[in-house]
């Protein structure tokens, strides 16, 4: 059969993750130091497993709400009033989802039309671009710049809108770059968005992982912005859950309530034995977090110092944990790069342009692994660069 003529034609033409492509082939090989995936290296505490195995000794393992338990509802809204100053009706303004991937796609599924424009910054991460053109938009993608701390700047933001724009992505803490957007730079933003009808969806997965002080401010909490926007947020990260699979998303009831309807259908409701390890990750899991930002910042300082004692300008994130030097110096492309390294030194990371064409020139790398595990991989770079520039 000529499967080509039967399938999808937009899922046909989207390419494989780049992220996974590096990481798949470390995998077959032997002595790899991998710094591409971005997957914490702690464990799930074990309050918070030791509560998921009560549940299923207990016989917990029926369905959920579509929505998702009522006390996780109520324990999301209750966490985002007290560490970022929202206000949300557990009842009505939160959906649990299968990861933060799942409210990505219902978030948009559920704003977008087909020929609608949806604004994505890149550098980012690499799903929003395939699941808007899924939905069939047109992704209309935004440079951030170097200069610029990797922030989407309103100038930057204004000169792409036009009359068919519905939807802006705001990913940040950002991935690749650890960029971060503070309250003024928001400020900016939302003052372009208030004159328009454009809905905001705001991926705040890394919002715990901040450094220098600062704490992130969700765009939600802006002016006039809540109404239009819909946050989304998980486990995975700030919690070391991602085999987990639970997110959610956070919103107007007009607007959860048609992305309720859509996972309803797609999905029914998330696993239930996470539910229950998420309401105890949220009831008394603030010091593990505190815990796991520390070491994070710890081994950010420790990788940003590495690279730019080898030589390659890296600019500083401040949240997440990636860094993004620059390769420029090298000559080769970020796919040479990665492949080479690869290949001759056994080190993956993942080519800046897996993030958008913009990220050419450009490596990700993860320092969500151990110190030891980071300064191995420095030391192989700098071979690398010794013995190939």
């Amino acid at each position: 059969m000529n499967y080509d003529s039967l399938l999808n034609r937009t899922a046909l033409s989207i390419p494989p993750s780049g992220i996974r492509r590096f990481f798949d082939i470390a995998a077959e090989m032997e002595d790899v130091i991998s710094l591409s995936v971005g997957e914490p290296d702690f464990p799930t505490p074990w309050h918070v497993r030791d509560v998921a195995i009560d549940s299923l000794q207990k016989g917990r393992t029926g369905y959920s709400p579509n929505r998702g338990f009522t006390a996780l509802c109520r324990e999301i809204c209750s966490y985002y009033s007290r560490r970022f100053g929202l206000s949300y009706d557990f009842r009505t303004d939160v959906v649990v989802t299968v990861g933060g991937s799942e409210a990505i796609d219902l978030a948009i599924r559920t704003l977008v039309n087909p020929g609608d424009e949806v604004l994505v910054p890149q550098p980012s991460f690499v799903c929003y671009d395939p699941i808007a053109r899924l939905a069939g938009a047109e992704v209309v993608p935004i440079v951030t710049r170097r200069e610029d701390e990797f922030r989407l700047t309103a100038e930057a933001l204004r000169s792409r809108i036009t009359d068919r724009t519905k939807l802006l992505i705001l990913p940040f803490p950002n991935n690749p770059t650890g960029a971060v957007m503070r309250r003024e730079h928001l400020e900016e933003i939302a003052q372009v968005l208030r004159v328009t009808d454009i809905l905001v969806l705001a991926d705040e997965i890394y919002s715990e992982l901040t450094y220098n002080g600062q704490p992130h401010v969700s765009i939600a909490s802006v002016d006039g912005m809540k109404e239009r926007t819909v946050v989304v947020n998980g486990f995975s990260k700030s919690c070391a859950m991602t085999g987990w699979r639970l997110g959610y998303a956070l919103g107007p009831k007009e607007i959860i309530s048609v992305m309720t309807k859509v996972h309803q259908y797609a999905i029914m409701c998330a696993p239930t034995t996470s539910q229950h390890a998420a309401i105890e990750a949220l009831k008394n899991g603030d010091e593990d977090i505190k815990k796991m930002r520390n070491e994070y910042d710890m081994r950010r300082r420790l990788i940003v110092r590495g690279f730019r004692e080898l030589g390659l300008d890296c600019f500083e994130p401040e949240g997440a944990f990636y860094v993004f030097p620059s390769i420029d110096s090298t000559g080769m492309t970020s796919e040479e790069f990665c492949g080479k390294l690869l290949r001759e030194k056994h080190v993956a990371v993942v080519p800046g342009n897996a993030f958008g064409e913009c990220g050419e020139g450009f490596i990700r790398v993860s320092y969500a692994y151990s110190t030891a595990h980071i300064n191995e991989a420095l030391r192989r770079i700098g071979q690398f660069l010794k013995e190939n520039c």
